[in-house]
């Protein structure tokens, strides 16, 4: 077997500034090319490493991955209280680019959460040979309600502050302002453009490899994601294991590694 390559750390140009990669060179021929979103807020430092255990190994298989940091999260140029939906978007364009010409393969997108919804919206408006959903936001309007809850309930915790709830601070960003939830400054241009996707109306053109985590292998999938895989006519494959990208320690679930590359295997 070839020997193991590290990842490839370097920045890529996409106005304004510059996005951190890491890119994973497959081994041996390239069997196709995925970019990464990775999820929103501290959800995206609590999968960094679930993310970088599934990229080694899917390199391992024969593709080509590359994580990128979105503008204004991460290691990349700007904060998040800076970022934008559109600019997101003009990000992955630049990311799927770099890795077709890297490869010589078209890039699929593999997303995480708020990362697989922003997928789903970009297939909408670019051909995409393929969609690594894994437990994607199917409502950025409940997305948002639950992110705004941390606020919530920080300020119950606060004696000092005002009581509000999810509908005031929603009102606090329909006028044009921002709001710092949990150290995150949220734009009331993103929490718009958020606000206003549903997986449901976002249903793909292409092959879709959709994985749910479970509490245990006897549960069912969520209802909420069998509707909307009913009605785009695939199927969700779920996997036992931690929610990692919200666990209070750092969490792993080689399950779900190794469900990956077996379903990404099947159809190659």
């Amino acid at each position: 077997m070839a020997a193991r390559h590290s990842a490839e750390a370097f920045f890529l140009a996409s106005a304004p500034g510059e996005r951190f990669c890491l890119y994973h060179a497959p081994l041996g021929a390239c069997r196709g090319a995925l970019v990464y979103l990775h999820p929103f807020a501290e959800e995206m430092n609590k999968s960094r490493r679930m993310a970088a255990l599934q990229a080694r190994a899917l390199a391992d298989a024969g593709y080509g991955v590359l994580q990128i940091d979105l503008h204004g999260c991460g290691d990349s140029d700007g904060d998040l209280g800076d970022a934008r939906w559109e600019q997101w978007h003009d990000d992955i364009a630049a990311a799927r680019a770099w890795l077709a010409a890297r490869t010589g393969r078209p890039a699929g997108l593999w997303g995480l959460r708020l990362g697989a919804l922003l997928a789903l919206d970009h297939a909408q408006r670019h051909p995409i040979p393929l969609l690594l959903l894994w437990q994607p936001v199917l409502k950025g309007e409940a997305y948002l309600t639950q992110f705004l809850r941390l606020l919530v309930a920080a300020g119950m915790l606060d004696e000092g502050a005002p009581a509000a709830g999810t509908r005031e601070l929603r009102a606090v960003l329909e006028s044009g302002r921002a709001l710092e939830v949990a150290g995150y400054q949220l734009a009331p241009e993103l929490a718009a453009a958020i606000d206003a996707l549903d997986a449901a109306r976002l249903a793909p053109a292409c092959p879709v490899h959709w994985f749910e985590l479970v509490a245990a292998d006897d549960r069912p999938v969520p209802p909420a994601a069998a509707r909307v895989a009913q009605q785009w006519g695939t199927q969700v494959r779920k996997v036992a294991g931690a929610p990692f990208w919200s666990t209070q320690e750092i969490a792993e679930c080689p399950a779900l590694i190794g469900a990956t590359c077996a379903a990404l295997e099947s159809t190659s």
